[in-house]
C-alpha cells in the first residue's frame, strides 16, 4: 500500500536515502555570493525587490544575509527573537488516549530525548528574516526504525517559488526547478504580514532603512575624518606659475595624509581649526541612526525599551515591555510547533507505524507558572471566609509533593496549651474530649449558680464576669503601666513581647469559652420562652 505525505504525494522510500539539496561546485546551488549590498543604491534595491516578487529572489536573499552581517543592531534583535523561541521547552502531545496514540507519542519522545535541537531550531527560524527557511531531513535507516539523523540547513537561494502562485516552493537544479521530495524537507514560513511568503520576513521591511543607515554612517565617518583635521589654506604670489600652483596643491594634500610637505619659500600655508559650526551635521547623523535602530527594534521585537535605554528607559519599563513581548514569543513558538508537527512528526510516525488519521503534536513554550505570593495571599483571605479548597489542588498548583510517612515537614507551631503533633489522641477524639470537658465545667457552674439565683443563667453571667475581671486585673495593670511609661510604639511592642510569658492567657481563654457557651444558652433560653 503506497504511503502519502501531508500534501497527498506518494512517498518513495528510495528517495529518502539520498541527499537532494546539497551544494554543487559549478551548478546553480553554489555557495558563492554576488554581494549585492556592495554599492547598493535605491534603484538597485528597488530592482532586486521586484525580482524577488517575480520569482528570482537570489539577490534579495543574498542581501538579507549581508544585512544580518553588516548591521549589528538588526543582527542583535533578530537573533534575540530566534534564540528566545529556540530555547523553549519542547513537549509531545499524544493524538489521543489509546494505546496506538500513546505508542506514536513515545516514538517522537524517544527521538527527541536523544537530540538537542536548539541549533537546528535557530536555523529553521531563519525564516523570521527571509520569510521562509528549508532544512533537509537526513534519515538514518541503519536500524529497524526510521529516525532523522540530522536536520541539514539549506541555503534559501537554492530554492524558488512557483512563478504562477508565488507560494509553492521548488528546488533549483541544473535542469530547472523541481518539486520537493515528500518527507524530505522541513519548510518553515514566517508571516510578519499577510501576502507572498518571500515578502513575509523582516528583511524586506528593514531593507530600505538598512540602505538609509548605510548612507548616514558613511557620511558621518567622512564628516568625522574631515572635521578632525584643520582646514589647509595655501597662498601663492601673483606671479606664480601653474607648476608652482601644482606644487602647493600637492603640499596641501600631503599635509592631510602625511602631516609633512615641502613648498617654495615664496608660498605660505595656513592651518585653520574647525569651529563648532559643524556640530549640527554630527548630531543629525547620530539622530538618524538612532531613529532607524528604534524602528528596527519595533518591527522585530515589537518594542524598544529592552534594547535601547533612552531618556526614560528605566529598568521597570523595560521589564513591562519584555512581558508584552511574550505574545510574540507564543506566536512564533506556535507556528514553529505546527511546522515540526507537519514536516517532522508526521513523516517519523508514518514511516515507522504507518499512516494515521491523527498524529502527535509538537508543543513549544514555557511551562505555566503560578504566582505563589498572590496565591498564598488569596488563600489566607478566602479560606477563613468559607472557601473550601482541596489540599491536593493547592499542592499541585504550587508544585509541592504530598508529605510521606517519616518526612520532616514544615508546619505551624502548636498553640500554647494545645495539642502538639506528637499527641497520642486522634484529632477528632481529642476535640470531642475538649468539648465534653467544657460542657461539664459549664454544668457545674450552672449548678452553683442555681443554688443562689432564681435565674441560673443570669447568675452564671455574673459569675463569669467576676472571674474574668479577676483573671484580667493583674494583666491589665501591667499593660497600662507599660503604655504610660513607654516613649514610642516600638517600645510598647517590645514591652508586650517581654510581658507575654507572664500574662495568664490560658485563664483568659477559659473565661472567653465560658462566655461563648453562655451566649449560646441565653439564645436557646429566649427561643424556648417565646415558644
Amino acid at each position: 500500500m503506497p504511503l502519502y505525505d501531508q500534501y497527498g504525494k506518494i512517498v518513495r522510500t528510495a528517495d529518502l536515502r539520498r541527499e537532494h539539496a546539497g551544494p554543487t561546485v559549478s551548478g546553480v546551488r553554489s555557495i558563492l555570493s554576488e554581494h549585492p549590498a556592495q554599492g547598493l543604491t535605491p534603484g538597485r534595491l528597488g530592482a532586486l525587490l521586484r525580482e524577488a516578487e517575480q520569482g528570482d529572489a537570489r539577490s534579495f536573499l543574498e542581501l538579507a544575509e549581508e544585512m544580518e552581517e553588516k548591521n549589528l543592531h538588526y543582527n542583535a534583535v533578530l537573533g534575540t527573537r530566534k534564540r528566545q523561541v529556540a530555547q523553549l521547552d519542547i513537549a509531545v502531545e499524544d493524538a489521543g488516549d489509546g494505546a496506538e496514540e500513546k505508542r506514536d507519542g513515545d516514538l517522537v519522545r524517544d527521538w527527541l530525548s536523544g537530540e538537542r535541537l536548539e541549533d537546528e531550531l535557530v536555523d529553521v527560524l531563519d525564516a523570521v528574516g527571509k520569510g521562509f527557511s528549508v532544512a533537509e531531513i537526513m534519515w538514518d535507516t541503519g536500524g529497524r526504525q526510521w529516525f532523522p539523523r540530522r536536520l541539514e540547513y539549506r541555503d534559501p537561494r537554492w530554492f524558488e517559488f512557483d512563478r504562477t502562485d508565488g507560494r509553492t516552493l521548488m528546488l533549483r537544479g541544473d535542469g530547472g526547478p523541481a518539486p520537493l521530495a515528500p518527507f524530505k524537507f522541513i519548510v518553515h514560513r514566517f508571516k510578519a504580514k499577510s501576502g507572498l511568503p518571500v515578502r513575509g520576513g523582516f528583511a524586506r521591511m528593514v531593507a530600505w532603512f538598512y540602505l538609509f543607515s548605510n548612507y548616514a554612517l558613511k557620511d558621518w565617518v567622512q564628516f568625522i575624518e574631515t572635521y578632525g583635521q584643520p582646514t589647509r589654506i595655501g597662498r601663492f604670489p601673483p606671479n606664480a606659475s601653474d607648476a608652482d600652483k601644482a606644487v602647493l596643491l600637492r603640499a596641501l594634500t600631503n599635509l592631510g595624509a602625511d602631516a609633512a610637505a615641502m613648498i617654495p619659500e615664496s608660498m605660505t600655508v595656513e592651518l585653520v581649526q574647525g569651529g563648532q559650526g559643524g556640530r549640527g551635521a554630527e548630531t543629525a547623523h547620530a539622530a538618524l541612526l538612532v531613529y532607524v535602530d528604534a524602528l528596527i527594534s519595533k518591527a522585530v521585537l515589537g518594542q524598544t525599551l529592552t534594547t535601547e535605554a533612552g531618556d526614560k528607559g528605566a529598568r521597570s519599563l523595560g521589564e513591562v515591555h519584555d512581558e508584552v513581548r511574550a505574545d510574540i514569543e507564543r506566536s512564533d513558538a506556535s507556528a514553529l510547533g505546527q511546522t515540526l508537527t507537519r514536516d517532522l512528526v508526521r513523516p517519523l510516525v508514518a514511516l515507522n507505524h504507518g499512516e494515521r488519521k491523527r498524529y502527535p503534536r509538537i508543543a513549544i513554550g514555557r511551562p505555566e507558572t503560578i504566582d505563589i505570593a498572590r496565591t498564598a495571599d488569596a488563600l489566607a483571605k478566602l479560606v477563613p471566609l468559607g472557601l473550601r479548597v482541596p489540599e491536593d489542588a493547592v499542592r499541585s498548583a504550587l508544585g509541592f509533593d504530598a508529605p510521606q510517612e517519616g518526612d520532616d515537614v514544615l508546619g505551624a507551631a502548636a498553640p500554647a496549651g494545645g495539642r502538639g503533633e506528637d499527641s497520642d489522641d486522634e484529632p477528632e477524639e481529642a476535640e470531642r474530649e475538649e468539648a465534653r470537658a467544657g460542657a461539664r465545667l459549664l454544668l457545674r457552674a450552672l449548678g452553683r449558680a442555681a443554688e443562689r439565683e432564681p435565674d441560673p443563667i443570669a447568675g452564671l453571667a455574673r459569675e463569669i464576669d467576676a472571674a474574668s475581671a479577676a483573671a484580667q486585673d493583674g494583666d491589665i495593670d501591667r499593660i497600662r503601666a507599660l503604655v504610660e511609661t513607654a516613649a514610642s510604639m516600638d517600645e510598647i511592642a517590645e514591652g508586650l513581647l517581654e510581658l507575654w510569658p507572664a500574662l495568664d492567657a490560658a485563664a483568659l481563654a477559659e473565661r472567653l469559652g465560658e462566655a461563648l457557651a453562655l451566649a449560646e444558652l441565653m439564645g436557646r433560653s429566649d427561643i424556648a420562652d417565646r415558644n
